[in-house]
Formats: structure tokens, C-alpha cells, sequence
């Protein structure tokens, strides 16, 4: 055996001997040992015996991610009390151990916990027996640091010095398990920054025969295109433009309302594709049109015996989970906007919390299996707020009731359910700051604050 074989020999049994005497948690229960061995021997180079191992690291990255008080000095503290040995309460060591740990990391383990969801569902739960998933995107603000401006800059209606840096991320949901399958993140506004293009980079995650619902931002050609070659089907809304030209007497009728057209290849072809791609592209493509529930929807399934409005109607339906999926990760996990002030941390902060609430969904997937029920059904708030409380009494309490705890906080139907998009609740008499901070604390120095 040579010196390398020797040093990596030993890296395992030190990585091991971590890993049984580490306090992991929520990633403990739900991630196999040896997962989280091997995803930390492949991403992470050697590193010292220390406090902040790269599990230790991860697995308080998560704790902040689940708690409501999410800064860095909060989980350092809950560690240094549970630690035997005396140790510092600097923040310092923990933030330098954050910046080691690697993205790919975060995101490979993310993805894994989505893969084992959806080989731990009964196939009932799945639309005649095939994957649907869920695409769709939000944008969350970061600090406004001279690092984040430059990669994330903000919208351009705003003045300079007012705005915060602001991404897009888009995100592949399962309908069936909630989990994140995958998600990119770039620039608000741009060249190659839109939903489109940021799903570009994840169409591999779709195999044949499964179905993707989406808003009317995805119905592009060269997408259309891309669908029907690989033997995937979507619901779609149709794109504005188009669905304001929608006539059922044209094409061929299937039914009031309901119709399949044939779409002719824009005479322009997309900047960002080869000669090459281009000439792959067919000449022209047929999907089916129709209108239900007050859209005009466009899918790839075009028998109306095997799929009928109705089918198509209630499916797209569905989509609205993702609107609901992303308001627990940004409104219950906090992630409305990003604390960390570097671009770097920013896509590993993203990771972690996608990774924890993956985490959320595979608990409540242990309880709906154990509960008999579908996990669509339970609470993902409720889901969280137990297992915080299990956290801390967890010597005392057994799994088993754990998961039939979180299984009797059946949510109710919410389908057809419509809110108005504003705010009742006044906000407080401070004025809005229209100027930089700099200038405004000169004004401050020269004349006092402005009377309220």
C-alpha cells in the first residue's frame, strides 16, 4: 500500500468516526450514513481535525436554514452548549468553515434525497403511472454589497443606490413527493437570464413519458420542439400573443373549444443555439389547443379519448402547488431574501436551504406512508414546527409518533381557491429613503432628521 492509498485509507476512518459521533439532526434520520460519507469524499478535498468538520459544518448550515432565528451566532451558541468540551462562541471559525464547505456538495445531496423520494412513493400516488413535475420561477433580493451588485445588479427602473441586487431562480419540483429535483439561478434581467433559459441547463432531469406543467412563459417552439422528440408531455398556458389569436374553427376540431393546430418554425432563430441545433429543429410541430377553466392551455397530448379537457384541465391545476412550494421556502424557511454577501455563499446559501427543505418533504413523506395518506395532504408549517419541538425532546419521543404527529394535520382543498394580490396592513410612518444611504446620513449631519 503506498503513502496516497495510506492517507486516504485513514481520511475514511477519521470521516467515519465523525460521522457516528456527530449531532446531525434531521440529516441523520433521513440520509443514510454512507450517502453522506461518499458525497463528502467526493466533493470535499482533505481536511484537519478540527471543530467545523465539513459534517458538523452542514449540518449546522441546515439547523439555520430551519430555524426561525437564522443567523450564525444562534447555531454557534446551540453548538457550544451541546458540546462537552469548552468552546469559543465566535462566529468567526463557523463562517470560514461555511465558505470551505463545497457547493456541489449541498447541491448533490439535495438532489439525492429528491431521487430517494420518488423511489420510496406507491405508484397510486402517480398520474397513470408516470412522473408529473412542476417548473416555475421567483426572484429573491440579497444584501446590497458591492460583490452581489456586480453579479446579481438590480432592476434598472430603480435609481442607482436605491435598488438591492435580485436573481432569478427556477426550480423543477415533483408534484407527487414536493421535493426540488433540480434549480439554477442567475441575473434578474439580461441576456440569457430569463426562465427559459435557466431551464435550459436542467431539460436533462425530464425522461421520456414524463409530464411538466408550467405557465405560459415556457410555451417557446424551441421548447415545443425539445418536448415531443424526447417523448415528454406538458401542459402549458399559451403564450399571451397567441392566445389572443386562438381560433377553434381552424386546425383540426376535436371538440368545442378544443382543437390541435399545426405551428409553423419562427422565421428567427435563437441567438444562443449553433447552426448545428438549428438545423435540428423541425419545420413545424402540432400541439393540442383548448380552453378550460377561462385559459386557453396547449399540450402535447393530443388524443381527446385518452385525455380529455377535463383531464388536461384538472392536471394543469396541479401547477398551482408550485406557487404554494415556493411560498414555504420563502415564507416559512425564510428565504424571502439572502443574508450572505458574497455571490459564492449566495448560490451555497440557495443549496442549503433547497437541501433543507427537501429534508421537510422527506419526513413528511415517512408520515404519509405511515399514515396511509398522500403527501400533498399534510402541512408543510406544521411538518417544520414538530420537528423543532422533536429536535430538542427527541430522547423522549419516538419517531414512529413523531410521523403520526406531523400525519393528523390534514390541510383542506384549496382548488378553484382565489386571493386579491395586496396587502391590508399598513406599513409604519418612516418615509421611503430615495437617496444613498451616504447622502442621506450628510443630510442627517448638516440639517437633523426630517420631521416625520
Amino acid at each position: 500500500m503506498n503513502c496516497n492509498q495510506k492517507s486516504i485509507k485513514l481520511q475514511k476512518q477519521i470521516s467515519l468516526h465523525k460521522l457516528r459521533n456527530s449531532h446531525i439532526n434531521l440529516l441523520e434520520k433521513l440520509v443514510s450514513k454512507q450517502t453522506l460519507f461518499d458525497r463528502i469524499i467526493t466533493h470535499v478535498d482533505k481536511y484537519r481535525s478540527r471543530i467545523y468538520t465539513p459534517l458538523q459544518t452542514l449540518a449546522m448550515f441546515v439547523s439555520q436554514a430551519l430555524n426561525q432565528d437564522s443567523s450564525c451566532q444562534s447555531v454557534v451558541n446551540d453548538m457550544s452548549l451541546k458540546r462537552e468540551k469548552s468552546t469559543s462562541v465566535s462566529t468567526s471559525a463557523y463562517c470560514k468553515a461555511r465558505i470551505r464547505l463545497p457547493k456541489n456538495l449541498l447541491s448533490s445531496l439535495t438532489k439525492d434525497i429528491a431521487i430517494n423520494n420518488e423511489q420510496k412513493i406507491n405508484s397510486k400516488w402517480k398520474f397513470r403511472g408516470r412522473n408529473i413535475y412542476l417548473v416555475d420561477g421567483t426572484t429573491v433580493t440579497m444584501p446590497d454589497t458591492i460583490s452581489n451588485q456586480k453579479e446579481y445588479p438590480h432592476t434598472k427602473t430603480q435609481k442607482e443606490g436605491l435598488g438591492f441586487p435580485v436573481c432569478r431562480i427556477v426550480a423543477i419540483i415533483s408534484l407527487t413527493t414536493g421535493s426540488i429535483v433540480d434549480a439554477n439561478i442567475g441575473k434578474y434581467s439580461g441576456k440569457g437570464t430569463g426562465e427559459q433559459a435557466l431551464l435550459r441547463n436542467m431539460l436533462h432531469n425530464f425522461k421520456k413519458g414524463d409530464i411538466i406543467l408550467a405557465d405560459a412563459m415556457f410555451s417557446t417552439y424551441t421548447l415545443l420542439s425539445y418536448v415531443i422528440e424526447k417523448g415528454i408531455d406538458i401542459v402549458f398556458v399559451q403564450n399571451g400573443a397567441r392566445s389572443r389569436r386562438t381560433d377553434f374553427t381552424q386546425g383540426k376540431i376535436l371538440s368545442k373549444n378544443d382543437h390541435i393546430i399545426t405551428i409553423k418554425k419562427p422565421k428567427d432563430n435563437p441567438a444562443w443555439m449553433s447552426d448545428d441545433e438549428i438545423s435540428k429543429i423541425p419545420k413545424e410541430i402540432k400541439i393540442r389547443e383548448l380552453k378550460a377553466g377561462g385559459k386557453i392551455l396547449i399540450t402535447t397530448m393530443l388524443c381527446p379519448k385518452i385525455h380529455t379537457t377535463k383531464t388536461i384541465k384538472n392536471l394543469y391545476k396541479d401547477r398551482w402547488h408550485i406557487e404554494v412550494d415556493f411560498r414555504n421556502i420563502k415564507i416559512t424557511l425564510g428565504l424571502n431574501e439572502f443574508k450572505c454577501k458574497s455571490p459564492k455563499m449566495i448560490e451555497k446559501e440557495m443549496w442549503t436551504y433547497f437541501l433543507a427543505y427537501n429534508l421537510v418533504r422527506s419526513l413528511m413523506l415517512d408520515s404519509a406512508l405511515y399514515k396511509k395518506i398522500l403527501p400533498r395532504q399534510l402541512s408543510f408549517k406544521h411538518c417544520v414546527q414538530l420537528y423543532l419541538n422533536y429536535s430538542y425532546t427527541s430522547s423522549n419521543i419516538q419517531y414512529k409518533k413523531l410521523l403520526k404527529l406531523i400525519g393528523e394535520k390534514v390541510i383542506g382543498n384549496r382548488a378553484g381557491r382565489i386571493e386579491p394580490r395586496l396587502i391590508k396592513k399598513r406599513h409604519n410612518a418612516y418615509r421611503l429613503l430615495m437617496t444613498s444611504r451616504v447622502i442621506a446620513r450628510a443630510e442627517i449631519i448638516k440639517y437633523g432628521h426630517p420631521k416625520m
